[in-house]
C-alpha cells in the first residue's frame, strides 16, 4: 500500500527477514523484543519518517492458572516491544520533521473475552502508552495514530472461522488516517460498534461472561 502510494522506500521487519518477499521492499532483521536489534534497526534506519508497529502474539492463556511466562511474552510483544521501537525511533522521526508513529492495537484493547485475557491486557496497554506518546510527541510534530480492528484475515487470525477484515483494505484506511492527520482508526464494523457500545453503557461489556 505504501509503494502504491508513492513511498520513495519501505523496510520490513522480521525476525527472518528471508520471509519478506513483497517486491520493492527493504527486509530488516529485528526482533522487538531484542533491545540491541531495535537499537541497531534505528542507528542503521535513519531516513524513516513513518514508523508502524505491527509485531504481535496470541498465548490464548487464562489469568488464573494460566503460564506466566506466556503472559510476559504477551507483554514483551505486544506493549513492550511497541515501546521500545517508539523510544527508538522518536529522535529519527524528529529529525526528519515528526513524521507518524502508528500502533496496531484491537477492539480488545477495550474488552476482554474468553482465551485472550492476556492479549486484551497487553493492547490494552498498548493503548494507553499510544495515548501518552501522543502527549510526549507533539512538541516534536509526530503523529500518533491507533488502529482498533476486530478479526482481520493475518495469520495470527487464520484459525478464527468467522467474518476478518481485509489486511489491504485496513492498510489502506491507516494511510488514509497518516495522510489526512488523524489519531484514530477503526477499521471494521466490530470495532465502531464497541466504542459506541462502551460509551452508551460500559457495563454491557464489563459484565460480560
Amino acid at each position: 500500500a505504501l509503494l502504491a502510494r508513492g513511498a520513495g522506500k519501505v523496510y520490513a521487519a522480521a525476525r527472518d527477514p528471508s520471509t519478506v518477499d513483497l517486491p520493492g521492499v527493504v527486509p530488516v532483521r529485528l526482533d522487538v523484543t531484542d533491545a540491541a536489534a531495535v537499537a541497531a534497526a534505528a542507528k542503521s534506519l535513519g531516513d524513516v519518517n513513518l514508523l508502524i508497529n505491527n509485531a504481535g502474539i496470541i498465548e490464548r492463556s487464562s489469568v488464573i492458572g494460566g503460564d506466566v511466562a506466556a503472559m510476559r511474552r504477551e507483554m514483551e510483544t505486544n506493549f513492550f516491544g511497541p515501546l521500545a521501537m517508539c523510544q527508538a525511533f522518536a529522535p529519527v522521526l524528529g529529525a526528519n520533521g515528526g513524521g507518524a508513529i502508528v500502533n496496531v492495537l484491537s477492539v480488545l484493547s477495550w474488552v476482554t473475552v474468553p482465551g485472550a485475557a492476556m492479549y486484551s491486557a497487553s493492547k490494552s496497554a498498548a493503548w494507553a502508552l499510544t495515548n501518552a506518546l501522543r502527549q510526549e510527541l507533539a512538541a516534536q510534530n509526530t503523529l500518533v495514530t491507533a488502529l482498533h480492528v476486530g478479526y482481520m484475515d493475518t495469520d495470527m487470525a487464520a484459525h478464527v472461522q468467522t467474518p476478518k477484515a481485509n489486511p489491504a483494505d485496513v492498510a489502506n484506511q491507516v494511510l488514509d488516517a497518516v495522510r489526512d492527520g488523524r489519531e484514530e482508526v477503526l477499521a471494521d464494523e466490530l470495532s465502531r460498534q464497541v466504542k459506541a457500545g462502551l460509551a452508551a453503557d460500559p457495563g454491557v461489556y464489563l459484565r460480560r461472561a
